[in-house]
């Protein structure tokens, strides 16, 4: 028997017509860093509530900590931390009064979760009687994490814990993660942003309710199975619309400064293509045009393990 920290098999899950979750499955080890990674709408927040009991999987089953999440909820919560994506602390309560509230809930107290929380909410601590309405938003993510912690969870569950927050306050956060993975805390984090992705152990690339694809995200790119070169032009918007017409375009998306254009010739050298794809976009009147092989990251992978559009009848 597996002694993963969570095990999810062939979990299903349905809002009326809206299929949230399709036979989604997968481990997390003990002391892994986890990510969930995918657009809104995806399933990450339904696969988080089922893990945290706050939801019922319509089929499949799901254990973590050893335990099922429909017949030991009761169990399972005194021993997880979860931190949901919007902020759902009491902004009329202050700063200290919320985490005492939490600690109380769990049966202990500040004191006796203050050296694990302390790198955390040491930050905040200055100010412990303001109204938790008042803080900042980085301030806030610090305080619901302090909350998620203060009861010394084995597990941690966090829901897009960095969406709307500042790109110091993320890094700050991530560094603040690494630490405690670094103790021995098992974390399964959601999360829209690729370069937050890149700093955990393995990730689950979702869409649709469906899991795409499980790795370490240095190794996603390694597997991809077209060659890739990265374009830069003046006019982006009339060169991506031309280079989609490009003989053997199999697909072109905006990276940032960027167009990423994967040819359709399997095994094809890169160098060629970038040749061969500079004479073209020079041909269209794109004079400037700069083209170079490239290696795929983990968002050109999503972009092409990502399921075609449904096409609806008219």
């Amino acid at each position: 028997m597996s002694d993963a920290a969570v095990i999810v098999t062939d979990v299903s899950k349905r809002f009326g017509e809206t299929e949230a979750l399709a036979g989604v499955t997968f481990e997390v080890a003990n002391g892994e860093l986890f990510g969930l990674v995918g657009p809104d709408g995806a399933g990450k927040t339904t696969l988080f509530r089922i893990l945290t009991t706050l939801s019922i999987p319509d089929a499949g089953s799901a254990t973590v900590l050893g335990l099922d999440v429909v017949r030991d909820l009761w169990a399972i919560r005194s021993r997880v931390g979860y931190m949901p994506g919007r902020f759902s602390l009491y902004g009329d309560l202050t700063v200290k009064e919320n985490l005492s509230f939490f600690a109380s809930v769990f049966g202990t107290t500040i004191e006796k979760g203050y050296d694990l929380i302390a790198p955390i909410y040491s930050q905040i601590e200055p100010f412990a009687e303001r109204r938790a309405d008042a803080l900042s938003g980085g301030m806030k993510q610090k305080l619901a994490l302090s909350c998620a912690l203060v009861h010394r969870p084995e597990i941690l569950f966090l829901d897009e814990p960095t969406t709307g927050v500042d790109a110091v306050s993320r890094r700050e956060f991530w560094d603040q993660l690494q630490t405690l993975r670094s103790s021995g805390l098992t974390i399964v984090v959601s999360t829209p942003y690729m370069d937050e992705a890149m700093r955990c152990d393995r990730v689950a690339l979702m869409q649709g309710g469906r899991i795409l694809e499980i790795d370490p995200p240095s190794e996603i790119g390694t597997r991809y199975p077209l060659p890739i070169v990265a374009v830069i032009g003046a006019e982006r918007y009339k060169l991506l619309l031309s280079l989609r017409d490009a003989p053997h375009a199999h697909s072109v998306y905006p990276f940032g400064s960027e167009l990423h254009f994967t040819d359709d010739r399997a095994g094809f050298d890169p160098v060629t293509v970038a040749a061969e794809l500079r004479e073209y976009a020079v041909s269209k009147g794109f004079k400037d045009v700069e083209v170079k092989p490239m290696e795929a990251g983990i968002e050109d992978s999503f972009m092409e393990l990502m399921p075609p559009p449904v096409q609806r009848a008219s």
